[in-house]
């Protein structure tokens, strides 16, 4: 999963890094009439919602995979009566993996809600005040969503070591009841 996570990360982020060159090089579009310069604008929404799209997508790759493997470890302790400590411990790496998984969600919604407030092809009046804030918001938030990426991958990685524990656990309580232990755990 950690790799998986990594490379995933890594595309939303250069997707972001993309959207985010490709608004600053287009610029406030409010009051252009070029259709080339126009067309750009366009290309810069389609990217921002590739990007929206992705960086939900790697976040949810977190969410699912600690209900998963909390699922997973639950069973397995019960199975074999193991000890609880591994369910607390799944428990409590998956409460510190979501807030940063959440938080990442709602940053990007927050980017794609000030990117629509502040676009000139929605005929809003106004919407050129929203400019600078969406290019605030986008900088800030896109870094934002970085940490939050970087905060998950470490909490990732000690859900793996849980597993880790919890399949060696498995081979020991097999191996005293004299069963096959390269078998995978019921």
């Amino acid at each position: 999963m950690e790799r998986v996570f990594t490379r995933a990360a890594i595309f939303a982020l250069t997707l972001l890094v993309v959207t985010a060159g490709l608004g600053l090089w287009l610029g406030d579009l409010h009051g252009v009439t070029d259709p080339a310069i126009l067309r750009w604008g366009t290309v810069h929404r389609l990217t921002g919602v590739l990007t929206a799209l992705v960086v939900v997508l790697v976040n949810s790759l977190t969410v699912t995979y600690f209900i998963g493997t909390g699922r997973w470890c639950r069973e397995v302790v019960e199975a074999y009566g193991l000890d609880e400590a591994f369910i607390a411990r799944t428990t409590k790496l998956k409460r510190s993996a979501f807030p940063y998984a959440l938080v990442g969600m709602l940053a990007i919604v927050a980017i794609v809600a000030l990117g629509g407030a502040a676009d000139p092809a929605a005929g809003r009046k106004g919407s050129s005040n929203w400019v600078t804030p969406h290019l605030l918001g986008g900088l800030g938030l896109g870094a934002l969503i970085a940490v939050c990426f970087q905060s998950q991958l470490p909490v990732i990685r000690r859900q793996h070591e849980l597993i880790d524990d919890v399949m060696a656990e498995v081979r020991r309580v097999r191996q005293s009841r004299g069963l096959d232990t390269d078998a995978p755990p019921a």
